[in-house]
């Protein structure tokens, strides 16, 4: 699929819409293949992954009720009680604009010590105009080499190596290669 200029402008909107909200109840980082499209990188895509510090359940359902009231909906459920069961078993949820079923916004809880160093090394990239937090480019390109693996996302590594090759530091993701080998696989 194509992506054109409204797309990637309606994805932009959508991220920042969302992570407005968020940022008033928790810290978010976004990771994987919107890190790659926000930075230039055209590929369709249907949702954003985003992962937000755990919050207890009284934080999170304000949290759930100011996405409601700003016309977000989850997929899974209207109930915030189920929604925070399924973030807590280490399930994501989905969130999209209410009566619109793309884009989704995937969003899961801190799960081990891998998703803390996204946190410790999170950033607002440049590039992507927008001033949001992403997981660090060296943590992007590490997940997509050594464990999504998929022709996409090594399509994606390269696109991030190239627009951040004055940036990266290749020390940096092969310590999360071997992070990820240690914890992941």
């Amino acid at each position: 699929m194509e992506r054109s200029i409204s797309d990637l402008n309606l994805l932009e909107r959508f991220a920042t819409e969302f992570c407005n909200i968020l940022e008033k109840h928790v810290e978010y980082i976004i990771v994987s293949g919107f890190v790659a499209i926000a930075s230039g990188r055209v590929r369709g895509t249907e949702d954003i992954d985003i992962i937000i510090k755990k919050l207890d359940f009284n934080k999170f359902k304000k949290l759930h009720e100011e996405l409601v009231k700003h016309d977000f909906v989850c997929m899974q459920s209207d109930e915030p009680e189920s929604i925070y069961e399924y973030l807590t078993d280490k399930a994501s949820v989905r969130y999209t604009w209410k009566d619109k079923p793309i884009p989704e916004m995937e969003l899961k809880f801190v799960k081990d010590i891998i998703d803390d160093e996204q946190f410790r090394t999170r950033k607002k990239l440049k590039l992507t105009g927008m001033s949001l937090w992403f997981s660090s480019v060296e943590i992007n390109i590490a997940f997509k080499e050594e464990y999504l693996k998929s022709d996409k996302d090594i399509e994606d590594a390269n696109h991030l190596r190239i627009v951040y090759k004055d940036e990266i530091n290749e020390s940096e993701i092969q310590r999360f290669k071997k992070l990820i080998k240690k914890i992941r696989l």
